[in-house]
């Protein structure tokens, strides 16, 4: 066979682009912010264990987030505290 015959194909995904969702006024916090969590409920999916935020957020029930981006957010549970 002829190696200089074969072509090499290679395959490229197109990045994602960030759009807003977000029709509310004032507007929602932005992805980056750090109050992100309080933007609004586009689809709640219990079942699944997430709900997809209007700014783009995918916030799961172990309170960890997917940004728009692709950043990983760990979860950040709140620590119990103890009753005196």
């Amino acid at each position: 066979m002829n190696t200089s015959s074969r072509r090499t194909t290679t395959f490229t995904t197109p990045q994602r682009k960030t759009t807003s969702m977000c029709q509310h006024q004032p507007p929602c916090p932005s992805a980056d912010s750090t109050d992100r969590e309080a933007a609004h409920l586009v689809a709640h999916h219990p079942e699944q264990g997430w709900s997809l935020l209007c700014n783009g957020v995918l916030l799961f029930e172990d309170t960890g987030e997917l940004l728009p981006n692709g950043q990983v957010i760990a979860p950040h549970r709140a620590r119990a505290t103890a009753a005196a």
